[in-house]
């Protein structure tokens, strides 16, 4: 992995810049976290991360007028995702969270490169879970499109476990199907089925809900899935790294401040925004806005 820059000791391989650009940036301890996702999936990891670091203050970004990321092109992907992290750095955040498979699969190295702040994804957090969790050396990966055809999962996994065998399937409707609230439609049940008839034939015992929409489908894909297969997901690892990591480096984390909370910003209806969000966090969502971005170039 040429000319990547990692902090070691972080096992969700978290991206640091070069120390040269880390040295010229002050951080401020209470500026906001920065998450985003291309809809609503990427609440699963703000909803641990504000269970697990309560006193941060957040800023959530939903590009839910773009999704679903996983059809689009990777060079599409990376120009969404930079156009985003723009636009977060104007609210002065501290680190960037990649709330997403697809954009950390496609953007990560690319935007940890540009940017003078940390810069997190979720990839390795799932695979590390997984290769913990497996006991056959089989595991099952359920993603978008755009996740599955990047083959990072198998790279990420067998780089950690060489040994280890990684059967993909991607899961294109389920992205759809959660942005509008459809968790026990019947049509739900069946693409749940037919998805995952295949990685039955693998014989996993480890699935990785390579997608941070999957958890709202967790019943559903657990009812199609073989008992005592472990099913793995990515947000309470995600915030557990990154408290360790805000726990190691004190400058930036705030402490004992009892004030943390998240503005949410869309770029479609804030209503519509508002009722998939429901679902995620089981909670009204207060203080959201629409936003339009500039159609900045790459």
């Amino acid at each position: 992995m040429d000319g990547e820059t990692f902090d070691e000791q972080d096992p969700v391989k978290l991206y640091v810049p070069k120390r040269e650009r880390r040295e010229k940036f002050t951080i401020d301890a209470h500026a906001p976290i920065g998450v985003f996702d291309s809809g609503v999936g990427g609440l699963t990891v703000v909803r641990e991360l504000m269970r697990q670091i309560p006193d941060e203050r957040m800023v959530y970004f939903g590009d839910t007028a773009r999704l679903p990321y996983g059809a689009k092109s990777r060079d599409t992907i990376i120009r969404f995702s930079r156009q985003i992290v723009r636009f977060l750095k104007t609210k002065g955040v501290k680190a960037i969270v990649i709330a997403c498979n697809t954009a950390s699969s496609h953007a990560l190295k690319t935007l940890a490169e540009e940017n003078e702040i940390p810069v997190i994804g979720v990839i390795y957090a799932g695979a590390l879970s997984a290769v913990r969790a497996t006991k056959n050396g089989r595991i099952g990966v359920i993603g978008t499109r755009g996740t599955v055809n990047s083959e990072i999962y198998p790279k990420v996994i067998q780089s950690i476990s060489p040994g280890i065998r990684v059967f993909q399937k991607a899961c294109p409707m389920f992205v759809p199907l959660v942005e509008e609230g459809l968790l026990h439609d019947s049509v739900t049940d069946e693409m749940a089925a037919r998805y995952l008839q295949e990685l039955k034939e693998k014989y996993v015992d480890t699935l990785v809900l390579g997608c941070t929409h999957y958890p709202l489908l967790l019943d559903k894909i657990s009812q199609f899935t073989p008992p005592g297969v472990k099913i793995v997901e990515q947000g309470a690892y995600v915030a557990e790294k990154l408290q360790d990591y805000l726990q190691r480096h004190p400058e930036m984390e705030v402490r004992l401040s009892r004030q943390g909370s998240c503005k949410y910003l869309t770029t479609e209806s804030v209503d519509k925004f508002d009722e998939a969000a429901h679902l995620f966090m089981n909670e009204k969502i207060v203080d959201v806005s629409k936003i339009s971005l500039p159609e900045a170039s790459a």
